[in-house]
């Protein structure tokens, strides 16, 4: 696996200060709020790095599924020296993202319970979820806009706070069933 520049940034702390150090460090880098990605660090994973779920590809800090993970390691990795991952990620005739040799896949997935590069990668998300949804609902956006982008994807944040500004008083469960 080619060196990761990023792995040496928390190495120094341990547990969860390791972790609060690096959710800290993409704060800085991206402009996202500290609570926010604390709190969906928490949320997601209860600050635990090797997180898995057992229904979903959902792994790491940030429970990011995998095809979630290469796109944003596609769109920012290079940002953060990780052109290497980056480069390795195309699309595939299906739209799904792919990668063609199994080591340098298995080493890019393994990159979400580094908890740096998934803090900077949640951060990134997170950003351009902001961005486009605030182009999309006119209005700026908070933390529970964002996570809903997170849990539902942009489309689902899109469609759920949409219709729950044109009726405000419909329930969750009456939208999805």
């Amino acid at each position: 696996m080619p060196y990761n520049p990023l792995s040496s940034l928390t190495t120094n702390a341990t547990g969860s200060g390791r972790v609060q150090s690096a959710i800290a460090f993409a704060s800085q880098k991206t402009g996202v709020d500290f609570s926010y990605l604390l709190g969906q660090a928490k949320l997601e994973s209860g600050l635990n790095t090797n997180a898995r779920a057992g229904t979903s590809s959902a792994t790491g800090l940030y429970q990011f599924v995998d095809q979630s993970w290469l796109g944003v390691i596609k769109q920012h990795g290079s940002e953060y020296g990780l052109g290497w991952a980056a480069d390795a990620i195309h699309p595939g005739a299906n739209g799904r993202l792919t990668v063609s040799d199994p080591g340098t896949r298995a080493a890019i997935l393994k990159m979400r319970n580094d908890p740096t590069v998934a803090s900077l990668m949640a951060a990134e998300h997170a950003s351009d979820n902001r961005d486009a949804l605030k182009t999309s609902l006119g209005r700026d956006t908070n933390s529970t806009d964002l996570y809903m982008a997170h849990f539902l994807g942009l489309g689902g944040a899109r469609s759920f706070l949409s219709a729950m500004a044109s009726n405000p008083g419909r329930t969750g469960a009456a939208m999805f069933p």
